[in-house]
């Protein structure tokens, strides 16, 4: 067409685009190599289709015509007319192309054959044939010197450090002294106790409790290095003084110098004592450390920085604790380096941290001789803050592995068992160390009272007597005691007990019956609670004295409902009869007045029409007040036995017997013979 244009194509330079990233960046394709290239172009090749076309070509030559020379004519294209693409494909190289072909074949064939066979008989599957690289032109003498160049440097090397190694032995040989000051040994020894690591060229390590789960943000480096200028004082020292007959007391010396911060330097104690008013109720140290010289080992220097570290640790736990505390009636008070916290009206919990850089101990507040060092609460600050340091650095792990790090096994029951929130609320609850402590001091506040309490009262009470055994293994804030109220003489037929539980602000005491009492951290009520149980006693021995003697117990009662008032608990008492039916005895027990003379009141009572007198035998004569007494006075109103009997007061002061059993065993024995 006479409009038309000539357009021409080329292959554009650009690389095709392999991927695009989510910020728009295109990544092209590398561009293939020669060799890859040539792969490429070989895979275009159609191997089968030109063995076809060399078949049918030569199957057309051997169809042409001949002439007479026997020469082969070569059949024009059809309409006259042939490409050179089409000269290419139908014409033939050579005429034994074909021949080739067929042999070509038939190789293939019987190199599938073959290889069938190996596998057959050898049971190889796979077999790498080596390649064999490329001779190199090797120069053997060149070689040869380079080797022996090379191990002569080394021989030398190894010579050396030899004669060096040699020659510190004899040096140290002729001079022991200097055995003990190499640098390495003790660097060494250094590593074996501490974390270290280098810094450039310098040698650093580490006092903290990172690696034990510790969040503390104060770090405790240190810096290591030679002390080349001590060592060399220490020898001429030691080499002046080996002349001396008398030589002074050895200086420690050390290859090391060891520097730790300032903030770190001295020593460090937390002082914790439960005060009431001025008096020290119970004290305990932690992390008091005895005074080290200045020029102490490298050793003690370092135990002595962690101490510090570790006190300084656990005081600023506690201070932050008590700043969040809102729980307590009165919340904690942080002043400085002291926190003060209320146990009980009038009783404090102070503890304090206290640090001394000059290196001097500082003398603890005084306390009573008596008091001994409360090794439990010092065990429980360091176990508790072990046990915040485990938890910081043990993490349950998640189950599934899908789920988040940190979820307890309980708070992973919470979906399964629809746990409400409150109770999901309740399990991240947990309690500090500061709230353990409190309530450990609680504790030991009230035992220490209720120790005190049953000491006095065994003391000022003879009879019953009052034994007392704490069990030997409590908990930090339990503690068991089991109270025995036995009778002297009289061990098999009068014996109570119960069992005080001592928490941190409550008692709970088990009676014989089985009933539980709850009491509060008030000593009168454990008083109280004693005195009945001291009346209750001897009503109890008595009734098992009479029935050992024939007596008949008439009535007996543990609460008097009757009589005067008692101001704390009630009277106890009891009615028995003597064998004959002759005499009857009335007993009441008070605990109100237990503590005096007057605490138990025995009356004899006589039938209407019979005569009494002070003394009723020669031989055991019974003291009585010559008043007579109802039995309504006594509270035995409405009891059909004792309608009309007149009562007696008897004395019991004036009635021979070590104790209240041993009395009235003598008593019952002379009114059992009156006839």
């Amino acid at each position: 067409m006479s409009n038309s244009v000539s357009v021409s194509v080329e292959v554009p330079l650009e690389n095709l685009v392999q991927e695009i990233t989510y910020d728009g960046m295109e990544l092209l394709q590398q561009p293939l190599t020669m060799s890859e290239s040539l792969a490429k172009l070989a895979q275009r090749i159609d191997f089968c289709g030109k063995d076809e076309e060399g078949g049918a070509g030569s199957s057309s030559a051997a169809a042409g015509s001949t002439n007479e020379n026997g020469d082969v004519k070569e059949e024009d294209t059809v309409n006259g007319e042939g490409g050179p693409d089409s000269n290419f494909k139908t014409s033939q190289s050579w005429p034994w192309e074909s021949v080739r072909n067929k042999i070509r074949s038939a190789l293939t064939e019987l190199s599938v054959l073959g290889d069938i066979l190996t596998i057959a008989q050898k049971k190889q599957y796979m077999v790498l044939d080596p390649v064999q690289a490329e001779p190199s032109d090797t120069k053997p003498p060149a070689v040869l010197m380079y080797k022996k160049k090379a191990l002569g440097a080394a021989s030398q090397v190894l010579l050396g450090g030899c004669e060096r190694l040699r020659a510190s032995m004899n040096e140290a040989k002729s001079r022991p002294s200097l055995a003990t000051l190499d640098f390495h040994i003790e660097l060494l020894r250094l590593r074996q106790n501490w974390r270290l690591r280098k810094v450039g060229n310098a040698i650093l390590g580490d006092l903290s409790y990172r690696t034990a789960g510790s969040r503390f943000p104060q770090g405790g480096i240190f810096e290591v290095t030679k002390a080349e200028d001590d060592t060399e004082e220490g020898m001429a020292d030691a080499l002046s003084t080996s002349s001396q007959s008398q030589p002074p007391p050895p200086k420690p010396c050390s290859a090391l110098r060891v520097t730790v911060p300032n903030e770190l330097q001295g020593i460090a104690y937390i002082h914790v004592h439960v005060q009431k008013d001025q008096d020290t109720l119970s004290f305990a140290n932690i992390g008091l450390p005895a005074p080290a010289p200045l020029d102490a080992h490298w050793q003690q220097r370092l135990e002595a920085a962690q101490n510090v570290l570790f006190c300084k640790e656990l005081f600023s736990v506690l201070a932050r604790e008590a700043v969040a505390l809102h729980s307590m009636p009165i919340p904690p008070l942080v002043v400085g380096n002291q926190i003060t916290a209320t146990l009980f009206p009038g009783i404090l919990l102070i503890i304090g941290l206290c640090h001394s850089i000059t290196g001097k101990t500082q003398s603890p507040p005084a306390v009573s001789s008596k008091l001994d060092h409360n090794h439990v609460l010092e065990h429980s600050l360091h176990q508790l803050l072990r046990e915040v340091h485990r938890t910081n650095s043990h993490i349950p792990l998640p189950h599934p592995a899908t789920a988040p790090i940190g979820i307890s096994r309980k708070r992973r029951l919470g979906g399964p068992c629809a746990y409400d929130r409150q109770t999901l609320l309740n399990m991240t609850k947990k309690e500090g160390i500061l709230e353990e402590i409190i309530k450990q001091s609680q504790h030991v506040i009230l035992r220490l009272r209720a120790m005190y309490f049953l000491d006095t009262l065994a003391k000022e009470i003879k009879d019953p007597l009052l034994v007392a055994h704490w069990a030997s293994i409590n908990a930090v804030t339990h503690s068991c005691v089991r109270i025995t109220l036995v009778s002297s003489g009289y061990d098999m037929c009068a014996r109570t007990q119960l069992v005080i539980h001592i928490k941190e602000k409550s008692l709970k005491a088990i009676l014989k019956d089985g009933k539980a009492i709850n009491l509060s951290y008030e000593p009168q009520e454990l008083k109280d609670l004693l005195l009945c149980q001291i009346a209750i006693h001897q009503i109890m021995a008595l009734q098992s004295l009479s029935k050992c003697l024939g007596w008949t117990v008439l009535s007996s009662c543990s609460h008097l409902g009757v009589g005067n008032c008692e101001s704390t608990g009630n009277a106890a008492g009891c009615m028995l009869t003597s064998p004959n039916g002759k005499r009857i005895l009335a007993v009441r027990s008070s605990p109100q007045a237990f503590m005096s003379a007057a605490s138990i009141q025995v009356f004899i009572g006589y039938p209407p029409n019979a005569k009494y007198t002070t003394q009723q035998n020669n031989n055991n004569p019974i003291p009585m007040e010559v008043d007579d007494t109802s039995a309504a006075t006594l509270g035995f109103e409405g009891m059909d036995l004792a309608a009309g009997v007149r009562y007696k007061s008897v004395r019991l002061d004036k009635l021979e017997g070590k104790n209240f059993l041993n009395k009235m065993e003598m008593l019952m024995a002379v009114l059992a013979d009156v006839s």
